[in-house]
């Protein structure tokens, strides 16, 4: 469906590990806690894709100054939940077996998470050496820059990557970015969210190979 690319870029939570439902539910149980009551719909809306620091701006600007206190409420409560219920996508290590284009990750997280939760699901090894995260660059997504430090760094124009995303604002990252994206709506983003220019909309992450293949 898309002319074979030369850099295959991932995101991580929700692509590669199941663990945007463990956020979300911890995100809504913080948020009671500290004063922003939200449902799972509204923080999917508002968080899902962002940074830390995107994040951090948000609960400031309701709750000013709790930022910090979000954030190491939500750490705490989340490197318990992934120690005992994260699971790596269905179809991941098929598809991740399958390829043999060469791949990176690009993520909102950070580098200690993505060792955590990457490592707990046997992916980290896949990907080690090239795995990028967010607090390398000024600006999270929406805006481009992860994904142009990322094929910076690997060597790649950013017009032969093609990026696989699972959130709204990752999607618009990529396209912003000049990159191909494939919108994976098998988790909580509702797949017209994913829609728009240069981008396919999957829901099974086995069709992952055929798409990259072009055929």
């Amino acid at each position: 469906m898309i002319t074979t690319p030369q850099l295959v870029i991932f995101d991580c939570d929700g692509v590669l590990v199941d663990s945007e439902r463990i956020a979300v539910r911890i995100q809504v149980q913080v948020g009671a806690e500290l004063g922003w009551p939200l449902t799972a719909e509204e923080v999917v809306e508002q968080f899902v894709g962002r940074s830390n620091k995107s994040v951090g701006e948000l609960v400031d600007a309701r709750l000013p100054g709790a930022s910090a206190a979000w954030q190491q409420r939500f750490e705490d409560l989340h490197r318990d939940a992934v120690g005992t219920e994260l699971v790596a996508v269905e179809g991941i290590h098929e598809a991740l077996a399958a390829l043999t284009l060469p791949t990176c990750v690009a993520s909102s997280g950070s580098h200690d998470k993505m060792r955590h939760t990457l490592g707990h699901t046997g992916l980290y090894a896949h990907f080690e050496g090239r795995i990028f995260s967010a607090t390398e660059v000024a600006r999270g997504k929406p805006a481009p820059d992860l994904f142009l430090h990322a094929a910076r760094r690997m060597g790649v124009d950013p017009a032969a990557c093609v990026v696989v995303e699972d959130s709204k604002y990752g999607v618009q990252a990529a396209r912003s970015a000049g990159m191909r994206a494939l919108g994976f709506a098998g988790g909580l983003t509702p797949a017209h969210w994913l829609e728009g220019p240069d981008t396919v909309v999957f829901d099974d992450m086995r069709k992952l190979p055929t798409l990259l293949s072009g055929s």
